[in-house]
């Protein structure tokens, strides 16, 4: 977790991933097995259970409600979860359905009156806070914007069978696949 997707996620509490996982395993989702480690806590191996698979696609398939930031690591994980296991169409949907939303947004909240009324009773500085706030709300609209338009670049590409990313070699690879030095350096386990 401290490699995969490291850009794409806010940082994550071990502790809450094994409570996750306790919480799972509880419902039928995931079984552990225990591996020694000389000289180190024994290592806890999860594996998805068949009830934990049918679970999961069913979550993945439920309609996609939008997160109320854009770009977020949770609208990433939808989409790279949804082009993995359910195909262009669900990928498509995603799409429709988040362009849809921050359009909504765009329109709701582009032009609104900023500005802010308030009463405080220590000394404030009125000049700067409104420039920051001005400030950050470009920030938002530029972000937002871009956001919008690889959606929908994203989106007119895979709809029309184009590969955005042809240019770039796969970075899938299978855990099976790599040699022992990359076992090593990736997944922390030793060469044998």
């Amino acid at each position: 977790m401290e490699k995969a997707g490291r850009f794409l996620r806010t940082n994550t509490s071990m502790t809450q991933v094994y409570r996750s996982l306790r919480r799972m395993e509880q419902s039928g989702w995931v079984t552990h097995t225990v591996e020694p480690r000389p000289g180190a806590q024994d290592a806890k191996r999860y594996s998805v259970t068949d009830a934990g698979q049918d679970e999961f696609l069913s979550r993945l398939s439920e309609p996609y409600q939008p997160p109320s930031i854009p770009g977020s690591p949770d609208f990433f994980a939808h989409l790279r979860f949804r082009a993995s296991f359910l195909g262009l169409n669900a990928v498509l949907d995603l799409l429709d359905a988040e362009i849809a939303y921050r359009r909504k947004q765009v329109v709701r909240n582009r032009h609104r009156d900023r500005t802010e009324w308030i009463s405080p009773t220590v000394e404030f500085n009125d000049e700067l806070t409104s420039t920051i706030m001005e400030w950050e709300h470009r920030r938002g609209v530029d972000r937002m914007d871009r956001h919008v338009e690889a959606c929908v670049r994203l989106r007119d590409r895979l709809a029309a069978g184009e590969a955005p990313g042809h240019d770039y070699p796969t970075l899938i690879r299978r855990v099976e696949d790599l040699d022992e030095h990359e076992r090593e350096v990736l997944l922390g386990e030793p060469a044998r």
